[in-house]
C-alpha cells in the first residue's frame, strides 16, 4: 500500500512539475499584434549652443575713446550709450561747416538781388547755388559724424568681447565691441549626414534637451546646401526662440537634439529582439501567425531598415495585422 501511495505521489509531482514547466514556457515569450503604420524615424544628435547673430560695433570717424560703459559679460539695454569718443574736433568741424553754409546762403541772396538790379549774371547765381548745395551736404556729413561719435546699443544684449580702452585712438571701422542680442538669438548647431539633412525642413519643430533646463522646443532655422570641408557633413541651425541668456545657459554648452520624421512609406515596426535571423536572400525571419494560422511559423519579410532598437519590414497600406513573437521565440520548440 505504501508502495502504491509513493508511486501516486511521484506521479502527481511529475504532473505538477510538467504543468509548471509548460506554464513557465508559455510565459517565456511575448506576443504582440503588429499593424501597418507610417515609417517614423527619430534622429538623436548632440550639438553646441551658440549665438545665431553677433555684431561688431565701431565708430564712423576717428577720435580718442573717452567713454566706455560696458565690459565683457555685461548686459545692456536698447539705446544705451555703450562707448563714446572725444568730440571736440568733430564739434569744430560741424561749426565750421555750419558757418560755410550760412555764408553760402548769404551769397545766394546777395547775387539774386544783384540780378534783379541787372548787376550780375545767371552764371554767378548758378555757381552760388551749387556752392550752397555743397556746403549743405558738408554740414550734414559733419553733423552725422558727430552723432556717430557714440556707440548706441541697437538692441538689448550682452557684450561678448571688448577691443578698445580709454584714451585709445579709434580709426573708422575699427571694432570696439562685439555684442549679441538676448532674445531670439540662441541656436544649437548640429551636424547631419546627407541622408539625414534631406529629411529635415525649415521651420520644423524639434526637441532639445539642455542640462540646465531639461526639454525645450526649437525650430530648424537654417539648412545649408553645401557640406563642410572637414567631415562632409551639413551643419544646421536649430533656433530656440524662447530661450534667454539669463536661463542659466552659456555659449558652447552641449545640447541633445531630437528630430522626429514621418514618411509616406508604411512598415511593420518590430523590436529588434523579434528577429530570429536573416536568410540567404537578406530577408528577415520572424515567428508569426497570419490569417487563420493556429501555430507560430517562420515568416520571411523584406527588410526596409533596421537599427539598434527596431527592425522595419516592408508593407503595403492594405496589409493585415500580424501576430509576432516580439521576444523569447527561442523558448518555443515547435516553430516550423
Amino acid at each position: 500500500m505504501k508502495s502504491i501511495l509513493g508511486r501516486l505521489s511521484l506521479l502527481l509531482f511529475i504532473m505538477s512539475f510538467s504543468a509548471t514547466s509548460k506554464a513557465t514556457t508559455l510565459k517565456n515569450y511575448d506576443i504582440e499584434e503588429i499593424s501597418v503604420q507610417p515609417l517614423k524615424t527619430i534622429i538623436h544628435r548632440t550639438g553646441r549652443l551658440a549665438f545665431k547673430r553677433t555684431i561688431n560695433l565701431s565708430f564712423k570717424s576717428s577720435g580718442y575713446l573717452s567713454k566706455l560703459s560696458v565690459d565683457e559679460g555685461d548686459y545692456f539695454e536698447k539705446d544705451q550709450i555703450l562707448a563714446a569718443m572725444d568730440v571736440s574736433e568733430l564739434v569744430e568741424h560741424k561749426n565750421a561747416a555750419y558757418a560755410q553754409l550760412m555764408q553760402a546762403k548769404i551769397d545766394v541772396n546777395r547775387i539774386q538781388k544783384l540780378i534783379e538790379q541787372k548787376l550780375s549774371s545767371e552764371q554767378a547765381i548758378d555757381l552760388a547755388t551749387t556752392k550752397l548745395k555743397t556746403t549743405r551736404a558738408a554740414y550734414k556729413v559733419a553733423f552725422y559724424n558727430l552723432e556717430k561719435a557714440q556707440v548706441i546699443a541697437p538692441f538689448s544684449g550682452v557684450v561678448l568681447a571688448r577691443h578698445a580702452d580709454f584714451g585709445e585712438l579709434m580709426s573708422p571701422g575699427q571694432i570696439s565691441l562685439k555684442v549679441a542680442a538676448l532674445k531670439n538669438n540662441w541656436v544649437v548647431k548640429v551636424a547631419l549626414t546627407g541622408t539625414e539633412v534631406s529629411q529635415v525642413r525649415l521651420k520644423q519643430k524639434v526637441k532639445i534637451r539642455l542640462h540646465a533646463l531639461g526639454m525645450v522646443e526649437g525650430v530648424i532655422s537654417k539648412i545649408p546646401i553645401i557640406s563642410n570641408a572637414q567631415g562632409h557633413l551639413f551643419m544646421i541651425d536649430v533656433l530656440l526662440p524662447e530661450l534667454l541668456l539669463t536661463d542659466g545657459v552659456i555659449a558652447g554648452q552641449i545640447a541633445e537634439v531630437i528630430m522626429e520624421f514621418t514618411s509616406e512609406d508604411v512598415v511593420y515596426q518590430l523590436p529588434i529582439e523579434a528577429l530570429m535571423t536573416v536568410d540567404e536572400e537578406g530577408k528577415a525571419v520572424v515567428a508569426a501567425k497570419t490569417g487563420n494560422e493556429k501555430l507560430f511559423t517562420k515568416h520571411r519579410y523584406d527588410i526596409y531598415k533596421l537599427n539598434n532598437q527596431y527592425i522595419y519590414l516592408h508593407a503595403n497600406n492594405d496589409d493585415q495585422p500580424i501576430q509576432i513573437v516580439t521576444s523569447g521565440w527561442q523558448n518555443i520548440t515547435d516553430i516550423k
